[in-house]
C-alpha cells in the first residue's frame, strides 16, 4: 500500500526539529541545578538515563542486541571510549551552564559541523570542495579572531565541538543503533556514576533527597529527556535528507545562544557579534553547498516509490 511521502517526510522533520529544540533549551533546564556540583548532576544523567533506556530497550525487545554488544570486546572497548568522550562534553556543557558560558557554549555547537568536516579529511581521507575549504577557513578566522579579542581561546566552545565531533566520528563507524548503543554507554559508566553518588551521600553533599522535591524532579527527568532527544534524533534522521538535518541542527546553538543573551543576560557585545559573524558566514556556505548538491544529486536520482 503506498503511503505518502510528505507524510513521512513531516514525521522526520518534526521528530528532528523537536530533538534539536530540546537540546537547544537545555540551559533553561539546568540552570536550577546551578548549586549543585556538576559532576553530581552528570552522575545523576547517567544514572537515570540508563535505567530509562534499560527499560525502554526492553520494552521494544532489544535486550538481546544490548547483551551481543557486550559480548564484542572490540565494540565495548569503542563504546568505553564514546562514553568518556559523551561524559567529557556533558560534563563542559552543565558546567559552562551553570557558569555563565551559556554563549560560549553555543559557539561549539555552532562550528561542530565544521570540526565534523575537518575530522573526515584529517582521519578519513575525505576530500572537500571549495566551498567547504573557504567555510572552514571562515570558521578558522572567526575562532582566531575571539581568541586574540579575549586573550584566551573559547576552550569550552573547541571543547564541546571536538570531544562531540570525535563522538559522532566514532560512532558512526561502530555498527550499533542509538538505543542500544546508549544503553551499552550508560551501563559502562554506571559502576563510575553510582560510586561518585554513594561518595557525595556519604560525605553530606548529595542532592537527591536533601534539596527539595523540584531539584530531584530535574535530576531524575534528565536522563529520560536525554535518551527521548536521541531517539527523535535517529529518528527524524532516518526518515530526511543528510542536508535537511544538517540545516535543522543549527536550531539547537540558537536556541542556546537565545537562552544565554535573552535569559541568562550574558554579554555579547560587537567585538564578540563578529566573531560569531564569521562562524555564521562559513555555516551559510557550508549549509547552502550541502543543500545545493543534494538537490542535484535527487535530481539526477530516478524517483522511488515507498510502500508499507
Amino acid at each position: 500500500m503506498p503511503t505518502s511521502g510528505m507524510t513521512t517526510t513531516s514525521k522526520g522533520f518534526t521528530a528532528a526539529a523537536a530533538a534539536f529544540a530540546i537540546w537547544g533549551l537545555f540551559p533553561l533546564y539546568f540552570h536550577p541545578l546551578r548549586q549543585i556540583s556538576p559532576f553530581q548532576v552528570i552522575a545523576h544523567r547517567v544514572v537515570w538515563s540508563c535505567v530509562f533506556v534499560l527499560v525502554w530497550t526492553a520494552m521494544r525487545g532489544e535486550l538481546s542486541v544490548v547483551r551481543t554488544t557486550l559480548a564484542n570486546r572490540s565494540v565495548v572497548w569503542r563504546l568505553a571510549l564514546t562514553a568518556a568522550l559523551i561524559t567529557n562534553n556533558w560534563s563542559v556543557y552543565v558546567w559552562a551552564v551553570m557558569n555563565g558560558h551559556v554563549v560560549e557554549s553555543s559557539l561549539g555547537y555552532f562550528i561542530n559541523p565544521l570540526v565534523n568536516v575537518l575530522l573526515g579529511v584529517v582521519l578519513l581521507s575525505e576530500r572537500l570542495t571549495r566551498g567547504q575549504w573557504t567555510a572552514v577557513a571562515l570558521a578558522a578566522t572567526g575562532v582566531a579572531y575571539l581568541t586574540i579579542v579575549a586573550g584566551t581561546p573559547p576552550w569550552i566552545a573547541l571543547t564541546l565541538a571536538f570531544s562531540f565531533g570525535i563522538y559522532g566520528l566514532i560512532r558512526k563507524v561502530v555498527k550499533v543503533e542509538s538505543l542500544p548503543g546508549l544503553a551499552t554507554e550508560t551501563l559502562l559508566l554506571l559502576p563510575f556514576a553510582v560510586g561518585y553518588l554513594l561518595w557525595c551521600e556519604s560525605a553530606g553533599s548529595g542532592a537527591l533527597g536533601h534539596a527539595g522535591p523540584e531539584v530531584a524532579g530535574l535530576l531524575i527527568g534528565s536522563g529520560p529527556l536525554t535518551a527521548i532527544a536521541l531517539f527523535l534524533f535517529a529518528y527524524g534522521a532516518r526518515l530526511l535528507p543528510y542536508s535537511t538535518v544538517g540545516i535543522l541542527q543549527y536550531i539547537a546553538p540558537t536556541l542556546q545562544l537565545a537562552c544565554g543573551v535573552f535569559a541568562f543576560h550574558e554579554r555579547f557585545e560587537r567585538t564578540r557579534a563578529i566573531g560569531f559573524a564569521l562562524i555564521w558566514s562559513a555555516l551559510l556556505i557550508y549549509a547552502g553547498e550541502g543543500w545545493w548538491l543534494a538537490r542535484k544529486q535527487q535530481r539526477a536520482s530516478p524517483p522511488v516509490s515507498e510502500t508499507i
